[in-house]
């Protein structure tokens, strides 16, 4: 126990060195809203029968030590350690004041059998499962109600085994919605940092209805061609910190999402105060995007110091009619990308519908929109903006921009209609909805 112990403290001590440097070295941090807890008490996965095999299936392990947290109730909660091994696993709940510790070389593996998987019901502000009507499997991490939890350790890794999802899902033989690797609902006081997750079924960090979360210093991997591995969607919450992390991903490698259509409308929780930094990745979706999801508002998030590497779009916000809800004051900056299909693109005709009873005059509101300091290279298209006939985006403001494509005949080029806003320095030429020039006292504060 004390070997263990032992290496727990030392992995404390370099997490806190490498956080003091990045903060010295790369600026500002907003980690602190959620505070590394140190657990006194501390328990392992061996003691509850856990065997680290890989060909073990260790559900029952992971629930009873699970549980045994609960209900001795320690003071300061209590840290699961999981040692070195590869540790086969059904889906299991978390709760509260718990810390999850996977050391070097722990693997946490899900099954790859559905009929390990329990069903959840769907969101409230989805209405149904985000693929198939009605239910949806649960998570592989999973909680619901909780306050102060971790997922750390020392780089240990959390192995979803997507393949065998992702096959029904192109054979369309799926009954219910793919499962997260981590969805956590309606919970507040969350870190989840130095943990590789790899080959989610679908997306692979989900808060949803969550506040004070922090995600920093993860990797998050999955292939180019695996569908709808989202890498992390915070959903109808707020104060969510993602920072410090490298993404590489079959789909957004960051989507900020509230709900979809008439649900989401219904069940009215935006996002907001959602700050992106220092994230690297790539993906032949979406580096940074707000949507399409967007039915209970997506108000001030920042992102900056961005780097995007093969990507289908860099930089994308996306709702469509029937959403509603106003995706406001989204800031978007030092940006570099290369080898992009397209650097900057916001569009109101984008995603599917839960089924037929969306409202179609349900129009989303998209206006102060600001995104600078944009460097990309290879850039195949340099933006689009399509609004809304009805809802025409406004206050979409751009400054010190140059993407650009292949030498040779330029085809980097902007795509506008039904929007308004301002442009300075800006490369190549942007739209000229953009460019004229009584819009910019829209944009003044911002240039």
């Amino acid at each position: 126990m004390n070997r263990w112990v032992g290496s727990i403290f030392l992995c404390i001590i370099s997490t806190l060195l490498l956080m003091s440097w990045s903060v010295a070295a790369e600026g500002d941090t907003c980690s602190g809203i959620v505070p590394m807890q140190y657990r006194n008490d501390r328990i392992s996965i061996l003691d509850f029968g856990g065997v680290g095999d890989g060909r073990t299936l260790n559900t029952k392990a992971f629930k009873e030590a699970i549980f045994r947290i609960q209900h001795l109730k320690r003071m300061g909660g209590t840290l699961l350690y999981i040692p070195a091994g590869v540790y086969l696993t059904g889906p299991f709940d978390l709760t509260s004041r718990m810390t999850l510790y996977l050391a070097r070389g722990a693997v946490i593996k899900a099954t790859q059998d559905p009929s390990q998987w329990p069903l959840v019901d769907p969101l409230p502000s989805y209405g149904r499962g985000r693929e198939r009507p009605g239910a949806r499997y649960i998570s592989l991490l999973h909680g619901d109600g909780l306050h102060d939890v971790i997922i750390t350790g020392e780089n240990g890794t959390i192995d979803g085994q997507g393949d065998v999802w992702w096959n029904m899902w192109r054979q369309r033989t799926l009954q219910f919605t793919r499962p997260h690797l981590v969805e956590l609902m309606n919970s507040r006081g969350i870190l989840i940092s130095n943990v590789v997750f790899k080959n989610s079924p679908f997306w692979n960090i989900h808060p949803v209805y969550c506040s004070n979360v922090v995600i920093r210093y993860v990797t998050i991997l999955a292939p180019a061609d695996s569908p709808n591995t989202d890498g992390i969607d915070p959903d109808s919450s707020s104060n969510v910190c993602i920072e410090d992390s490298y993404i590489s991903v079959g789909d957004d490698l960051v989507a900020v999402k509230s709900g979809w259509d008439q649900y989401g409308i219904a069940y009215g929780r935006p996002s907001h105060g959602i700050t992106i930094r220092r994230i690297t990745g790539s993906s032949p979706f979406t580096g940074i995007a707000v949507g399409s999801e967007t039915s209970g508002g997506v108000v001030d998030v920042l992102a900056e110091h961005i780097s995007l590497f093969n990507m289908g779009v860099g930089i994308y916000i996306k709702t469509n009619i029937g959403r509603g809800g106003m995706i406001r004051n989204i800031t978007v900056s030092n940006v570099y990308m290369e080898n992009a299909r397209t650097g900057i693109k916001i569009a109101g005709d984008v995603g599917d519908h839960p089924d037929e009873n969306f409202n179609p005059n349900a129009l989303p509101v998209v206006k102060g929109i600001k995104i600078k300091d944009v460097w990309g290279k290879k850039v195949l298209q340099a933006g689009l903006i399509h609004g809304l006939k009805n809802s025409p985006f406004s206050g979409i403001c751009l400054s010190n921009i140059n993407l650009h494509g292949d030498p040779g005949p330029r085809n980097s080029i902007w795509k506008c209609s039904d929007v308004s806003g301002a442009a300075i320095q800006v490369s190549p030429f942007p739209c000229a909805e953009l460019t004229s020039s009584q819009q910019t006292g829209a944009c003044s504060t911002y240039f």
